[in-house]
């Protein structure tokens, strides 16, 4: 990595102060040169070449090379989450690439520091990875490469088992249950605003059998393990499987990082919206220059040029962002803009409120991709920007429009961010049937777990675990349980479905 050359020092400058006068709030940012494999190698390691050593970052890297030899791919910048922020610029870009470059990465810089989504990360990860990776390279001194990238492995399978909110809870709170003084407790009760009909309503026996339930309620929850099913399966493994130091030490390394790049994973098209956003403004308004104009619309409409029956983020964030913009500055929300039902009223409309400028900001600060959906992609928006539900025609393998129904489209869309369109998995019971299985369960929101992704996943689990581990599901609608004891999968009837 090389140090920026005296015309790009100028240039950062430049871009920089615009981004001030656009009022973009900012950690310090550094630039480096790097030239394409040094870029391929960062971006294979998340950002941090400090990482440790495992065979997937070289994958990674044969992967990105191999596409970009073949003209399928480039990477032209690549920026983290750091104070202060690192952002990688790619050698031989012509200048207006790096102008668009730089503005981009000023938009993600005020987007790292300002989104609340953020603010529980660790801004010194730098320092925190080449720990890690330090640690990682003593335990494969001690037990061997193989060993250790082996338990990486298994790990790497299940680091998407976290808690998303964990980071925002109190946890003692969260883990101490208040106590409750059953004999006081009114619950055991049935209302009654007659005093005369008490006896009747609630008689002796009926009261003290329902305390007697609560009191064998409460017991059984201080003895289960864990109390409430758990989310952060990675950070429950950690503390209570039976693994060496070192097993135990590389799950925590994995669950930091997962935690860490968590943020990234919930604003994915906030993020590169506000970034596409900030850097359109800068480049169209400020540091464009009239030669510059053919090249830098050659490279936007290749970012976000949308395939049909796939998701850009860039285009979908830039587009949302625009639209709030132009909505609250026109006033087109609130309850007068929700009662209009007259087309030429709603097209026209235009209140001249200019409030637009402080609800972006607002935005960027509050939201994350499903709430940013949920709430501004609305009916209006999905008719202009014409999006679609494709599917797959059996007959011909062609994508062909499914649906142009707003409802629909929405659905899918919040379906395929919510919780990364991942399965819901808790612990739920670390003693299962008294014999030291390992419980999960799954929150069934409408579609069944992808068995052969179950079985690969229970077996890593039993890795750690080190013993049978099972998990309740529902299949074609009916609960089921599925074991694997470390020799082979079972699938069972159960008598209910997890329900949390």
């Amino acid at each position: 990595m090389a140090p920026l050359p005296p015309y790009l020092r100028e240039l950062q400058v430049e871009i920089q102060g615009y981004a001030d006068s656009y009022g973009l709030q900012y950690f310090p940012q550094i630039f480096e040169m790097v030239d394409y494999r040094q870029m391929c190698e960062i971006a294979s390691y998340g950002g941090f070449p400090v990482r440790y050593p495992h065979w997937r970052f070289g994958m990674e890297y044969d992967h990105m090379m191999k596409s970009h030899t073949y003209g399928l791919s480039k990477i032209y910048e690549l920026v983290i989450n750091t104070d202060p922020c690192y952002a990688y610029l790619l050698e031989g870009n012509s200048q207006v690439d790096q102008k668009l470059v730089m503005a981009h990465v000023y938009g993600h810089n005020d987007f790292f520091r300002n989104n609340y989504y953020f603010s529980r990360t660790d801004r010194r990860m730098i320092d925190v990875m080449a720990n890690n990776a330090a640690r990682v390279r003593r335990y494969m001194d001690r037990h061997g490469v193989n060993t250790v990238e082996g338990f990486i492995d298994v790990c790497l399978s299940i680091d998407n088992l976290i808690d998303p909110w964990s980071q925002f809870r109190d946890q003692r709170k969260r883990l101490a249950a208040p106590e409750i003084d059953v004999q006081d407790d009114d619950r055991v009760r049935l209302q009654n605003t007659r005093g005369y009909l008490e006896d009747y309503i609630n008689p002796p026996e009926f009261v003290a059998e329902q305390r007697q339930r609560q009191r064998e309620k409460r017991e059984a929850t201080k003895r289960k393990n864990p109390p409430q099913p758990d989310r952060d399966i990675l950070g429950f493994l950690a503390q209570n499987a039976p693994l060496e130091a070192w097993e135990a030490d590389i799950v925590g390394i994995l669950r930091e990082e997962a935690y860490y790049y968590l943020p990234q994973m919930q604003t994915k098209i906030m993020n590169e919206g506000w970034a596409s956003y900030w850097h359109s403004r800068i480049m169209t308004e400020k540091a464009l220059r009239d030669d510059e104009v053919i090249d830098y619309a050659d490279v936007v409409s290749g970012v976000f040029a949308t395939a049909p029956g796939q998701l850009n983020p860039y285009k979908l964030g830039v587009e949302l962002f625009r639209d709030i913009e132009r909505r609250w500055d026109q006033g087109k929300f609130g309850p007068e803009w929700d009662s209009c039902d007259r087309l030429d009223d709603r097209t026209n409309w235009d209140k001249k409120i200019g409030l637009g400028k402080a609800k972006l900001f607002e935005v960027r600060r509050l939201y994350n991709d499903v709430t940013f959906i949920d709430e501004f992609f609305t009916m209006d928006f999905c008719r202009e920007q014409k999006y679609f539900n494709f599917t797959e025609n059996r007959r011909t393998g062609r994508l062909e429009i499914e649906t142009r129904e707003f409802q629909q489209i929405k659905q899918r869309l919040l379906g395929q961010l919510t919780n990364f369109g991942q399965p819901f998995i808790y612990v739920v019971d670390s003693n299962y049937l008294n014999r030291g299985e390992l419980l999960l369960g799954h929150r069934h929101e409408g579609s069944d777990l992808k068995l052969d992704y179950a079985r690969d996943t229970l077996r890593n689990m039993e890795r750690v675990w080190r013993r049978p581990v099972a998990i309740l599901t529902t299949i074609d609608d009916k609960p089921k349980r599925i074991r694997f004891d470390g020799s082979e999968i079972g699938i069972s009837d159960e008598a209910e479905a997890f329900k949390v």
